[in-house]
């Protein structure tokens, strides 16, 4: 007997199919190529868009598997082939962040060392003191804490007055230091009241810069008083003649968002001594890193996040050599 054939509707079918598979996979490859691009160009593009890409940049990985799938479903190699695209940018982007911080050597580990803590503590927590005092638990040597009201203020150097006797602070942020504070100066980086202080460490080993900042709080759709803020600041910054810096406090934005290219031209954020991000923003589930340490001319060798007070924000603790 003759071969049986398929009816001219169930051939029409397969076609049908086919095309749509087709366009299907046209359809992911679009959508992969699109999310790749937007993740590779997204510290250019400045504004809401460019932060809201890079505030979530860690967990927009969880959409690669789904395009990964969806592509599979296709039955189309290059379909699937095209949305692993995304996944090779997003890696690019995100594994330098996370490689752990090398350990000192042995001769490292016999050198003088400077701690650095910054936290935002919060206004209306009253734990301010708390706060300090678990940052002179972690050993910090200069401690840097911002949305200070005045009775936060006058607790934290109450809690330090002991064990750091040389202090500044303006505004919503203070810096306290075991060695002495010099060339202090308030800083208006434009907002029209202080939210920033520049001031010079004398440390037996010379003079650190120290900038603190306490960046305007960032809302969907307003932006601009943050983003001029850090604009200022690196502007600031980029002109230190000291040859070690130091940049902290919470700048209400993360570490690859549009608004700090200019400020991470002149100093870098060492990578966390664990294998993380090091979010510290909300405390109780951290989702992003909002609050830094950034430095210049000096070698870190230790850096992690802590819960310090009852404060919505982790602390950051960064260990360097002098």
């Amino acid at each position: 007997m003759p071969d049986r054939v398929a009816s001219p509707p169930a051939t029409e079918r397969m076609r049908a199919a086919a095309r749509s598979r087709r366009a299907w996979a046209r359809a992911i490859a679009v959508v992969a190529i699109l999310f790749a691009g937007l993740l590779a160009i997204h510290p250019l593009i400045v504004g809401p868009f460019g932060t809201a890409i890079a505030t979530a940049l860690p967990w927009l990985g969880l959409i690669i598997p789904v395009l990964f799938i969806a592509a599979l479903l296709t039955g189309r190699r290059r379909a699937w082939l095209v949305s692993m695209v995304p996944l090779l940018v997003w890696l690019f982007l995100i594994v330098p962040l996370v490689v752990p911080l090398s350990a000192a050597s042995a001769s490292e580990a016999d050198a003088s060392t400077l701690t650095v803590a910054s936290q935002n503590v919060k206004a209306g927590s009253g734990t301010a003191a708390e706060s300090a005092q678990t940052l002179v638990d972690e050993g910090a040597d200069v401690i840097s804490l911002v949305e200070l009201d005045g009775a936060a203020r006058d607790a934290a150097s109450d809690a330090l007055e002991a064990t750091h006797p040389y202090s500044y602070a303006v505004g919503t942020v203070g810096l306290w230091s075991v060695y002495p504070i010099v060339n202090e100066q308030p800083l208006d980086l434009g907002l029209g009241w202080k939210r920033a202080l520049a001031a010079d460490i004398d440390t037996p080993d010379g003079l650190i810069s120290v900038y603190v900042i306490h960046a305007a709080s960032l809302r969907v759709g307003f932006q601009s008083d943050r983003d001029a803020m850090l604009a200022a600041l690196a502007d600031i910054v980029a002109r230190d003649e000291n040859d070690r810096v130091l940049v902290v406090g919470d700048f209400n934005a993360a570490v690859t968002d549009p608004s700090l290219t200019a400020l991470r031209r002149v100093v870098s954020e060492p990578n966390q001594t664990s294998l993380s991000l090091g979010p510290t923003w909300p405390a109780a589930n951290p989702l992003v890193r909002i609050d830094h340490i950034f430095e210049s001319g000096l070698t870190p060798v230790h850096n992690e996040v802590v819960p310090a007070g009852d404060s919505d924000h982790l602390a950051v603790v960064t260990r360097f050599l002098l």
